[in-house]
């Protein structure tokens, strides 16, 4: 079997999966905008991952503009973010982002980080933002992702965990 897995990855969790990844599986491991359709067509199995940032999976619009090339192949994807997993949370997530034709494709969720200091200035601006809005609520109205935020504030947070990658390996063996 002979596989790639393509990321994007702002501030490094998905490419520490990918790693992982590439580490169990053998597979060819590289960032989504260094690929191109001819080199993907190639592989037999394809993994994409990419971080999730207002709603969308980073660098998902590469396997959308290139899907119908890649007919026949297996493909698995996988997103992280800085939430905690939450059913309802990831497949709304899920759908938000594989319609039409990628629409049924396995997707997992893997949690990320949390480094303010590292995030861009518009990122940075939009998660003050969005604590001091849910600030305001009252805590037994807060989603478990809100409390999660509010709960990371300023401070740098690891939540990778290479355990998290089974399930994706397992959907590449199958």
């Amino acid at each position: 079997m002979k596989g790639i897995i393509l990321y994007t990855s702002r501030y490094g969790a998905t490419k520490r999966y990918a790693d992982w990844i590439a580490e169990e599986t053998g597979f060819e491991c590289i960032e989504t905008k260094k690929a191109d359709i001819a080199r993907v067509k190639q592989y037999d199995v394809l993994v994409f991952g990419g971080g999730i940032y207002a709603s969308g999976i980073a660098g998902l619009s590469f396997l959308k503009r290139s899907i119908a090339q890649l007919r026949g192949k297996k493909i698995v994807l996988f997103c992280d973010g800085a939430s905690p997993y939450e059913e309802a949370a990831f497949q709304q997530i899920v759908s938000h982002n594989l319609k039409d034709e990628l629409a049924g494709l396995p997707c997992f969720y893997c949690r990320g980080g949390w480094d303010m200091d590292r995030m861009s200035i518009a990122d940075r601006t939009l998660c003050r933002l969005l604590q001091k809005a849910v600030a305001k609520k009252k805590p037994e109205e807060c989603e478990r992702w809100e409390r999660a935020l509010l709960e990371a504030g300023t401070e740098k947070h690891d939540w990778t965990d290479r355990a998290a990658i089974e399930p994706i390996l397992e959907a590449i063996r199958q």
